[in-house]
């Protein structure tokens, strides 16, 4: 794996072109984003493009592109006031060009996924306090002989994959707009803070404490396992040739090939957890639920900003027979479908919403589960799911080109982290990276599976992925 130096170059904040209307200066953040754990949502465009003259005159663009981006984003150039809001006070977003001593063609042959962290302006999993910080750290590193990887880091506090993606998209018009004055084709749209309003930090405090239980500090290790679209389908076949659960026998409702990835994963660590443990221990699979596309149609908010999302549990218990695959699919798809418009509703609604978050942060933090198993002294292995796929990031085109790789982030040693399974659409979403963390004991286990590496390649050269079409 090639490993990287990282020299910084520049700091400066880029402001916003249009100062933020004074009534706007305040923005509160919202029950929903009181769930999400990690600090910030971090991802980073690797451009191959040789051309190291024209790097100045890019460098430009992305600077005055970003400064009318986020007359529009108006909080996202400001800093983090409290627990509850952030200060929308201009002052910008944190901007940073480095300098990486190789050429960007040999780092993406086999690339070292803690080095990806080198080229974010800020850590990504700090454990620092956040008040005070900047809401979007953006660094511009350009590798020698050319190409350019450009890291977002963003407050996850008002942040989702969604929202990057929009945020992106909007960066990427401004950018290639003729007309500098023209009016935008995107929209972001803030309308969640009213629509899941909170004055209290009671659910703030709760999660905090649920979540300090659920990351440790451990020898984590971050590792990529990719499946082509082709063995995914080969796995869908087999599901539903062996399924017996009507829903998933009817065509209108088959599995995704996100539900087929998140199942053979969860088999996988609940394997690889009974190797390192030499028993079955009971699991619980958190996965990240997209309300956009669950709300009433009239009612969704188009390019929604912030955490849209919701957060779904699921066990099972070390006493039940091992699930085959087609049962751990019908357990995913039966969870994702219980959460709909009604749900959504219900959870906007004043009397119920609170009810509903305070039932789920208990599930999570396994207090619902031990209520339900007392005398069973095993520990509960928990899994977090999240899906990126269908996020736009490969059509990010500033004007030089599409990226060639579109990553996460791997870990450092001592991080707080849990065992945690990003899903990312390969270059022309002919394929699923899983970018997979978990313990250095339990991941060896996974990654010598054998019914995993049947249908994935683990680490893969990205370059080799980007060109091959899978």
């Amino acid at each position: 794996m090639e490993k990287i130096q990282v020299e910084i170059i520049s700091r400066e904040n880029i402001r916003p072109s249009s100062p933020t209307l004074s009534h706007l200066r305040t923005f509160k953040h919202t029950l929903l984003d009181q769930l999400i754990p990690f600090p910030h949502a971090a991802a980073t465009l690797f451009y191959t493009s040789q051309n190291l003259c024209e790097f100045p005159k890019r460098l430009e663009l992305l600077k005055q592109s970003l400064s009318e981006t986020l007359t529009q984003f108006y909080p996202l150039a400001g800093r983090i006031k409290d627990d509850l809001s952030i200060d929308c006070n201009d002052e910008g977003a944190n901007f940073v060009v480095a300098k990486v001593n190789c050429p960007i063609t040999k780092f993406l042959e086999k690339p070292d996924l803690k080095s990806l962290n080198e080229l974010l302006a800020t850590t990504p999993y700090s454990e620092e306090p956040m008040i005070g910080a900047h809401v979007t750290n953006i660094q511009v590193n350009v590798f020698d002989c050319g190409g350019i990887a450009i890291g977002f880091c963003v407050s996850h506090r008002i942040f989702d994959a969604n929202s990057l993606n929009t945020f992106t998209k909007v960066w990427i018009e401004r950018a290639t707009s003729c007309n500098r004055n023209s009016k935008p084709l995107t929209e972001p749209n803030f309308a969640i803070s009213s629509l899941f309003p909170t004055s209290t930090l009671h659910f703030r405090d709760f999660s905090k404490k649920i979540w300090g239980s659920f990351l440790k500090e451990e020898k984590w290790v971050t590792r990529r396992i990719v499946f082509k679209n082709s063995t995914i389908a080969t796995l869908k076949a087999q599901i539903m040739a062996k399924s017996s659960s009507d829903s998933l026998k009817n065509h209108l409702n088959t599995p995704t090939r996100v539900q087929i990835v998140y199942a053979l994963l969860w088999k996988c660590f609940m394997a690889a957890s009974k190797a390192q443990f030499g028993t079955q221990r009971p699991s619980m699979v958190i996965n990240t639920v997209n309300l956009r596309r669950r709300m009433e149609k009239s009612l969704r908010p188009e390019n929604a900003i912030g955490n849209f999302v919701w957060l779904t549990t699921l066990e099972h218990m070390s006493s039940e027979h091992e699930l085959s695959l087609d049962e751990l699919v019908s357990k995913l798809k039966k969870s994702n479908e219980e959460i709909d418009k009604d749900f959504v509703a219900r959870l906007q609604s004043e009397e119920e919403g609170s009810s509903i978050m305070e039932n789920a942060l208990r599930r999570i933090s396994g207090e619902t589960w031990s209520n339900n198993n007392e005398g069973d002294d095993e520990a509960l292995e928990t899994l977090w799911f999240n899906s990126w796929c269908n996020f736009e990031g490969y059509d990010a085109d500033f004007g030089w080109g599409k990226p060639m790789w579109l990553s996460s982030v791997g870990v450092k040693d001592n991080s707080m982290l849990a065992n945690k399974i990003i899903l990312v659409d390969t270059k022309f979403k002919d394929g699923i990276e899983a970018w997979t963390t978990l313990d250095e004991e339990k991941m060896k286990h996974l990654v010598s599976s054998t019914e995993l590496l049947t249908y994935a390649t683990v680490d893969p050269s990205p370059l080799a992925v980007a060109s091959s079409k899978l």
